[in-house]
This record gives C-alpha cells, structure tokens and sequence, in this order.
C-alpha cells in the first residue's frame, strides 16, 4: 500500500485544494444515506487520480522532442503560427494532442531550452478536441530556443497550453527567461485540455494520428533524424 508520504509526492500540488473540497463533499453527502457517499467516494477517488504526477523516464539524447502532454494525438498539419506565439510567420508542423479527464495533466518541456517569450491569451472554453480550439480557447504559449548538440541548436519550437470545454484554469510555472530540459515539469491544465506543439520547420513528426502520447517519455521527432514524416494506420 502507498505511504502517505508518497502519496502525497505523488500528487501535483494544484490539486490538494480540490482533493480537500472533494473530501468535504463526500463527508456532506453521506448524511442523505450510502449512495451519495459512495458517490462522493468516487468523485473523490477521481480526484486524486486526475491530479496523479507520476515520475517519468525522459530518452536523454540531444536532438529528442518529447510529448509534453498525456492523451492522444488528434491532428498533425502545416500551419502559420499566430503572431502572438512568437514563431515568425512561416507554416510550421503543428501537433495536437487532445487530454481527456482521465489522462494525466502535468506538462512537461519538450525539449532541451531555454524560454524566450512567453504569452498568456484569454479565450473561450470550447471544446478542445475541435481544430478552433487552437486559435479561439484561452491558452499560454510558450517559445523555446532549442539547445543541445544537433542541427536545430538555436532555433524556435512552441509549446501551447490549452483550455477545453470543462478546463477553466491553466498553470504554467515557467516565465521567460528560463532554461528548461526536456521532461522537466513546467505547469498542469485543469480539467480536460489540448497541448499544440510547434516544430522547427523541416522537422518532420515521428508520430501519427490516433497514437496515444506519454508526456515525458514518447519521441515526437528527431533533430538527428534523417525518416520522413511517420504514417501509421489502425491494425
């Protein structure tokens, strides 16, 4: 059985306010009888495990983009960065990978970098499956300039937090400024949410649509690579 004490190392720290509003509201339920209880337990059990942040092990090698989110990847195409992403105005390889309630939501850098421009966009709530989700929902992006010992030492990729249908709360613990590793936690989306990932142009994604992501530990592509984009199909 889990200690406390990991338990405790085991949840982000955004969630103990809920996880404690949760418990009190399965304490109330249970004076109106055991099934309010017993579905307050579950919500409450939910909880815990929706604010879950489990250790992950990051592939190490310079030139490696890591999934910076859980779920999985619901769109890969050529599109024009909005301005306030601070990517330039050339299309970039975007891929989109969609957390449902159940996924864990701690964010994780993609890449070894360091931040150099940061951008918070007050948005709409709509669902974040839905391509409009990248340009209409809150969000806050963030720009990396790449570092490490590859061809794309110096140049930009993007990562985007954003809000879903039930998510209304974004956390990000980084600023411009800071200089990241890739796998390193930099912030959590409640409850529900999207994470778009910009790559450098001529990076081509090792990923396909459909495939379930790890944040932390799946290759999204590959700075040393030579492979063209990756194709995949259902089996």
């Amino acid at each position: 059985m889990m200690k406390l004490k990991n338990l405790a190392a085991y949840i982000h720290p955004a969630g103990w306010p809920f996880i404690g509003l949760f418990a009190v509201a399965a304490v109330a339920l249970g004076l109106f009888g055991l099934v309010p209880f017993f579905f307050g337990i579950v919500l409450f059990a939910w909880c815990i495990y929706f604010f879950r942040d489990p250790a992950r092990v990051t592939p190490a090698r310079p030139g490696l983009v890591i999934s910076p989110a859980d779920g999985r990847v619901i769109a890969i195409s050529e599109v024009v960065p909005d301005p306030d992403l601070g990517l330039g105005d050339q299309k970039r390889t975007r891929i989109s990978i969609f957390l449902n309630v159940f996924d864990v939501h701690v964010n994780r850098s993609p890449v070894d970098g360091k931040i150099v421009h940061a951008h918070y966009r007050p948005g709409k709530f709509v669902n974040a499956s839905l391509d409009k989700a990248s340009v209409d929902n809150e969000r806050m992006a963030l720009a990396l300039q790449m570092s490490g010992q590859h061809p794309y030492d110096g140049q930009l990729l993007g990562v985007v937090q954003i809000a879903g249908l039930i998510a209304r709360r974004i956390i990000c613990t980084v600023q411009k400024g800071y200089v990241l590793q890739a796998g390193e936690r930099f912030g959590i989306i409640r409850f529900g949410s999207r994470a778009d990932i910009y790559l450098p142009q001529g990076l081509h994604p090792l990923v396909c649509i459909g495939q379930r992501m790890i944040a932390g530990e799946t290759v999204l592509a590959d700075c040393l690579g030579t492979e063209a984009a990756r194709k995949g199909e259902v089996r």
